[in-house]
């Protein structure tokens, strides 16, 4: 009987999440579980052919942003900032006992400032280059946000933001684990972040059909694996994770919610929007974080799919799970309530993944009336499903075709 190589953890001793479900842990995995859908009309896009989306509600900067200028960043920077706060908080790290030399800061972004880039765009146009603000780079450039972390909590080790559009926020926290395992960091902040639910984007998404255009009822737009899906809801949010070593984190008594155990990434080389049909880039990158974590397909409890809602990716998908993990684990989009939030999305799933083990249970996916045929594996539907979560995997696909998977075990 051969032995499986030993794989590297990273613990996760802390959870930030900034979502259309709420500003808080446990006000997502509320509703989450709950199974009822945040899309609703939006005002910022009552113009649009698709006019409604995925807001985070009540979201205010000035307050929870208070004691520093962060309120004037762009708002993708601070819903990471809200998002890093309550992680460190939530894993119990004060930044200012830490030696910031030691820890690192890893996020997820695609589409940076847009808002910002529109608006001045239109300033320039309107009133020529004298006009155009001196603020318009750094709030418009993806880096910023890692930088704008790492000055809010002092630290001063490596810091990069991953651009894997959909699949950032994933390839983000792996990145994150090879830090640690690398013994470049001690402590690292890996996550993602995303606001860009304005006109342009919304327009463009929409030429390209993948968005859903049941404008009607947004409540019922957003439904991975549905037979009558039609494409995603947007979104915006933000995920941060506190990752560490499981050593250093029993040696300080931090509550270990789950162990990131596997990575994997794979490229599609198939086209630009499109996912392969045939599922091989995901597969690759699923099947090399099972064999990262040193497990093996039978050892999968639970899945958090990519799942968007569009008619390619979910067959797509679906063929895949029941090709390589078959018919036996739990599966689940939390995008049927959360809606896409594109480079975030993948950090969001990976904490409710984590939530779902620690809790032993697997949210529905929202909107999930009829089983499309051509997926046969067991989603989750209707109500959260109690379940032992030792192992679960959670999947990003990305424009260009980025495709990564985690592989997240009990503690």
């Amino acid at each position: 009987m051969t032995s499986r190589p030993k794989s590297f953890g990273a613990a996760i001793t802390g959870l930030g999440l900034v979502t259309p479900a709420g500003i808080g842990v446990k006000e997502n995995w509320d509703r989450v579980q709950s199974g009822v859908s945040c899309a609703t009309a939006d005002e910022n896009l009552r113009d649009s052919p698709v006019s409604f989306s995925c807001r985070i509600p009540g979201f205010a900067p000035r307050e929870l942003l208070t004691g520093s200028s962060s309120w004037q960043l762009e708002r993708f920077v601070q819903l990471a900032l809200v998002a890093s706060r309550q992680a460190l908080e939530d894993a119990g790290w004060d930044p200012v006992a830490w030696d910031g030399a030691r820890v690192g800061v890893v996020l997820g972004n695609s589409l940076g400032g847009v808002g910002t880039f529109e608006r001045q765009h239109s300033t320039l146009l309107e009133g020529g280059p004298r006009k155009v603000s001196p603020l318009l780079i750094p709030r418009l450039m993806v880096n910023m946000v890692a930088g704008y972390v790492a000055i809010d909590i002092g630290a001063t080790g490596p810091s990069l933001v991953t651009a894997t559009a959909c699949a950032s926020g994933t390839t983000a926290v792996g990145t994150a684990r090879e830090l640690l395992r690398s013994r470049a960091c001690d402590v690292v902040l890996a996550g993602g972040t995303e606001s860009a639910l304005t006109p342009l984007v919304i327009a463009g998404l929409g030429k390209m059909g993948a968005l859903s255009r049941r404008g009607d009822d947004p409540s019922t737009a957003s439904r991975p694996f549905d037979a009558c899906r039609d494409g995603f809801v947007a979104a915006e949010g933000a995920g941060v994770l506190v990752l560490e070593r499981p050593e250093d984190a029993r040696a300080r008594g931090a509550h270990v919610r789950a162990v990131v155990r596997g990575f994997g990434s794979a490229t599609d080389a198939y086209h630009a929007t499109s996912p392969s049909p045939e599922g091989h880039g995901i597969e690759q990158a699923l099947r090399a974080a099972l064999a990262d974590a040193g497990m093996t397909a039978a050892d999968v409890d639970h899945v958090n799919a990519h799942g968007t809602g569009t008619p390619l990716n979910d067959v797509t998908e679906g063929r895949m799970f029941h090709r390589v993990l078959g018919d036996r684990p739990l599966v689940t989009s939390t995008k049927g309530v959360t809606g896409h939030a594109l480079a975030a999305a993948g950090a969001i799933e990976a904490a409710y993944t984590a939530l779902a083990i620690e809790h032993r249970s697997v949210p529905p996916t929202a909107n999930l009336t009829r089983l499309d045929p051509e997926v046969e594996i067991d989603v989750v539907s209707g109500v959260a499903r109690d379940a032992v979560i030792d192992v679960a995997v959670s999947t990003s696909l990305g424009f260009g075709g980025h495709n990564a998977a985690l592989v997240l075990a009990a503690s």
